[in-house]
């Protein structure tokens, strides 16, 4: 089964750091909750896993696992909501991995796109603009798609934020499901409550990691304390830092 290993991964902007020598792993069918300060580096780490940030220093290493296998969910704010596609159209790109970028979609790729609208609570919205949705409704749309991926890592960045309460709910279930399913989930989160509720495992960071580990350990009062010392000393002009040679 797929792991994801971090070995002295260190992830910059402009040769600004944003994550330092960070090392642990990512197991199997594990339910893990990123957290820390603003500007801690959590949205930068899980664009590192997706491929999409090259390592300053360290490497992520996929163990019996294509990068393809791997479905990313950006914030919100960095999905495109003009373009002029149904929802179902948008829903059905999930499948794009096995259609390539020029084949058609078929009857039961419809059908299985139509399914997973009905799933996440969006049924007869097929042929909705989906630039004419909430946030919630919207985000409800892209979970959709991400369940046609089918992926066997699933990352995703602040899905929880500005959708309201019902919203959340239902997208968390969809989240223990795939937990159940012995799917990796990498959760990007700000709400502490909401992570010792459902997420057994926890990585604190602070740019470097502080915790990593059982969710009720990595949140001690100590471990938070510690984020917080950390998040205040930051220096956002400082070098890239590098570890002397053993």
């Amino acid at each position: 089964m797929a792991t994801i290993r971090l070995d002295g991964l260190t992830l910059a902007y402009e040769r600004h750091p944003a994550v330092h020598h960070l090392t642990g792993a990512f197991e199997p069918g594990s339910l893990t909750a990123i957290v820390g300060p603003n500007g801690a580096g959590k949205s930068t780490l899980l664009k590192a896993i997706a491929g999409l940030i090259r390592p300053a220093e360290g490497r992520v290493t996929l163990s019996r696992l294509d990068r393809r296998e791997i479905a990313y969910l950006p914030q919100q704010a960095e999905v495109d909501r003009s373009v002029p596609l149904s929802v179902l159209e948008v829903v059905a790109l999930g499948h794009w991995r096995r259609m390539g970028l020029f084949g058609g979609l078929g009857r039961g790729q419809l059908a299985a796109a139509s399914e997973a609208l009905d799933a996440v609570g969006l049924g007869g919205f097929e042929t909705r603009p989906v630039g004419t949705l909430s946030a919630g409704q919207f985000q409800r749309g892209l979970f959709a798609r991400m369940m046609l991926q089918d992926a066997k890592v699933i990352l995703l960045d602040e899905p929880f934020t500005a959708i309201d309460t019902r919203t959340t709910a239902d997208l968390l279930d969809l989240v223990r499901r795939w937990h159940d399913e012995k799917r990796t989930v990498v959760t990007v989160l700000h709400d502490y409550e909401q992570v010792r509720q459902v997420f057994p495992e926890t990585l604190l960071l602070a740019r470097e990691l502080v915790a990593w580990g059982p969710t009720d350990q990595a949140l001690s009062p100590a471990n938070l304390m510690k984020a917080r010392a950390m998040a205040e000393s930051w220096q956002d002009d400082a070098p890239i830092c590098h570890r002397p040679a053993a």
